[in-house]
């Protein structure tokens, strides 16, 4: 009879661990499974204060959470987005006109000269600007792409190497083009911009279906309504650039905005000589500095 109960007490407390190890395995089990879904759910790219990362359905990129100062990024490459079913189309978003804006930008750099000596004075001045970017620049001088991320620049793709007659020869010729600029920007700083500038402009080098191809893959270009003409054949000095962008930067502009083209490349020593005087030109009109992102006004 004591053998009996003896067994019996045997039994229920192995009962009772079996209970245990089988409820603790289940929470483990629950545990694991949560680790893997938010796993699963983590996106890739760094979160900063200094940028919006758009997250992998846009939910970020609200009117009220894209700043006048700040750039935006995109945290996967257009070939990653198809693949993995995201969208690629931009929500529609208002555009900011609540005051006088000035975006000073630069193309065809990075170069290891110039585009420095641009970052030094937008430094001392405390404005950020928007660094249209070829990609074989990027490829040469990939540390001072790094430095213009790093201090809080804009990046925008201006496509590999400005070759208009593969560049221009058709919609797919101009996307694939800004695709390989994409990858090496991603490849550089870990995000890729949305913002995009046809070398020469868009007047007579798109067709209608080139904006409906960029519009569905999210691209947002931007002209300009004001240049130096430190890229004609001019070549204007210093001075004759401050003259140039305070005259046309006078008076009412469209949307509150000055978009402003200059170049920071190779042979633009007179841009950047000129760059402090436009800075101080432009504040004492009234104007306030701006990066150029998805809520950036089209300048036409």
């Amino acid at each position: 009879m004591v053998k009996r109960k003896g067994f019996a007490s045997f039994i229920g407390v192995l009962a009772v661990l079996l209970i245990l190890s089988g409820a603790a395995g289940a929470i483990w089990q629950v545990k694991l499974r949560t680790a893997q879904l938010a796993e699963q759910e983590k996106e890739p790219g760094v979160e900063s204060s200094a940028y919006t990362l758009a997250k992998g359905d846009y939910s970020n990129l609200t009117y009220d959470n894209i700043h006048v100062d700040r750039p935006v990024y995109d945290r996967y490459t257009l070939k990653q987005r198809l693949e993995k079913g995201l969208p690629t189309m931009l929500p529609a978003l208002p555009r900011y006109t609540a005051e006088k804006v000035a975006y000073l930008t630069f193309d065809d750099g990075p170069d290891d000269v110039n585009t420095p000596a641009v970052l030094d004075v937008l430094k001392a001045k405390g404005v950020h600007a928007t660094f249209y970017v070829l990609g074989c620049m990027v490829e040469k001088n990939p540390a001072v792409l790094k430095r213009i991320f790093a201090e809080g620049h804009a990046i925008g793709n201006h496509s590999y190497d400005h070759d208009y007659d593969i560049l221009y020869k058709d919609k797919d010729s101009f996307v694939a083009e800004m695709e390989q600029t994409d990858d090496i920007i991603m490849q550089t700083i870990g995000v890729r911009p949305f913002i995009i500038r046809a070398p020469g402009g868009t007047v007579g080098m798109f067709a209608a279906d080139y904006y409906e191809k960029l519009n569905l893959l999210g691209y947002v270009e931007h002209d300009w309504n004001i240049l130096t003409e430190d890229a004609t054949a001019k070549k204007p000095s210093a001075e004759q650039q401050i003259c140039y962008i305070d005259r046309r930067a006078a008076g009412h502009h469209k949307d509150n905005m000055a978009l402003i083209l200059m170049h920071c490349n190779g042979g633009k020593e007179e841009t950047v000589r000129a760059l402090p005087g436009i800075i101080d030109n432009l504040r004492a009109k009234g104007y306030r500095f701006g990066v150029v992102t998805p809520i950036t006004p089209q300048p036409w």
